[in-house]
């Protein structure tokens, strides 16, 4: 049996306010080709499936032409929910869809029930395993322990005791958890409870083929413990990674290889860092300059308009940080500002910030700004109605 193993589709997901359900309908077209040139039996998506729990409409549709064209395709398909999916909304009609070849796998208490396929060497036990929440199962699954490792060591056992009724045939395990072994990447929701996460691989001993979804990087934990990572990038932190699917050979003996098929990539995520006008002109960051870019700036001063001037180079440049260190803002002691004025005290301040002086027409604007928000609101005054220009009286006098 040929599986393709996929996770996190995230359908919906956007990027530092970019769309991404273009990119992903790419991915998915591409998830097509490969299992009619790949000759897929299976596929496999562990988990997050959408990005939120109430998915966007256009992320509904996109995922429902998905496992359409899947079921007319050569392949079975199983899929679970993971933390960001709504298992009751994505299992709606789930025993109906079984009669498609398409399995949505979201009912904790399904877990020891596998989806039996066959292929020439007789018969494969796929468990998929949805997200499981440790606070909502500690009670029903009287577990040891309020923890992941717990929930993943009781859904494991029923798996084992259903096994136990199956000899000789081959399993797959799908979960979505944090294994270790594995590093996570920003775009990763936190699933620690009590800041514990992890689970130990050992949990999934014995089985053929685990496949992992949950953390966005693609890892082999053991040849037969993998994550496929995200098809796209979620985060700059994943800039470096390689997005695709793992492609498993399942033989007469079980487990027989694991290849990784690379994704398209609709526009590369990049992190540069340099001076502004560095990065403006040098040559070799130009296969960049279509990129989701993060630029890390290490200018001493702050250029002005830096984010203005880098777009017009890399139009996708979505994040602008400063490596110059900013000092500690705090109230300064009263012999620093005691007999200052307001306008040397805010250039002052402009100036430690970006470390250096405004120019004249930032300054010009700066003591404006100034002027018009510091009149004293408590001088009390009086001015009467009465004229007194052209007449020899004497002013009255004020003390």
């Amino acid at each position: 049996m040929r599986i393709l193993h996929t996770s996190d589709w995230h359908l919906g997901r956007s990027f530092h306010r970019e769309g991404m359900l273009a990119h992903q309908a790419t991915y998915l077209d591409h998830l097509l080709e490969v299992v009619e040139s790949e000759r897929v039996d299976l596929v496999v998506v562990s988990g997050d499936i959408y990005d939120r729990a109430l998915p966007p409409v256009d992320a509904v549709l996109l995922a429902d032409d998905a496992l359409v064209r899947l079921a007319a395709s050569r392949a079975s398909v199983v899929l679970t929910s993971g933390n960001h999916d709504s298992a009751r909304r994505l299992g709606f009609s789930s025993r109906l869809i079984d009669a498609a070849g398409v399995h949505i796998r979201t009912d904790a208490s399904g877990v020891g029930a596998p989806v039996v396929l066959p292929d020439e060497h007789g018969a494969v036990a796929v468990y998929g395993l949805p997200y499981l929440d440790p606070a909502a199962l500690v009670e029903p699954w009287a577990l040891s322990a309020r923890s992941h490792e717990a929930a993943l060591t009781t859904a494991m056992g029923r798996v084992r005791a259903d096994r136990a009724h199956r000899p000789g045939v081959r399993s797959v395990v799908m979960a979505h958890a944090f294994v270790a072994g594995a590093q996570p990447s920003d775009s990763e929701r936190d699933i620690s409870v009590g800041g514990v996460s992890m689970v130990p691989t050992s949990v999934f001993d014995g089985i053929d083929y685990t496949a992992l979804g949950h953390l966005h990087g693609r890892h082999t934990l053991t040849d037969r413990v993998r994550y496929s990572g995200s098809p796209l990038a979620y985060s700059f932190s994943e800039a470096d990674h390689l997005k695709g699917s793992w492609l498993v050979e399942l033989d007469a003996g079980g487990f027989a290889g694991a290849s990784f098929l690379e994704a398209p990539v609709p526009r590369a995520v990049a992190r540069l860092s340099g001076d502004l006008e560095t990065l403006l002109s040098d040559p070799g960051l130009r296969h960049h300059e279509q990129s989701f870019v993060e630029v890390t700036l290490t200018d001493p001063a702050r250029p002005s308009r830096a984010m203005d001037r880098l777009r017009q180079r890399f139009p996708h440049t979505l994040v602008l940080r400063f490596a110059a260190s900013i000092p500690r803002l705090g109230s300064l002691p009263a012999s620093q500002t005691h007999a200052r004025s307001d306008r040397d005290i805010a250039l002052d301040f402009m100036t430690d910030m970006r470390g250096g002086p405004p120019d004249e027409s930032e300054t010009t604007l700066l003591w404006s700004a100034i002027d018009a928000c510091c009149d004293d609101t408590d001088v009390d005054m009086l001015l009467s109605d009465r004229d007194d220009a052209g007449t020899d009286e004497p002013a009255e006098e004020v003390d």
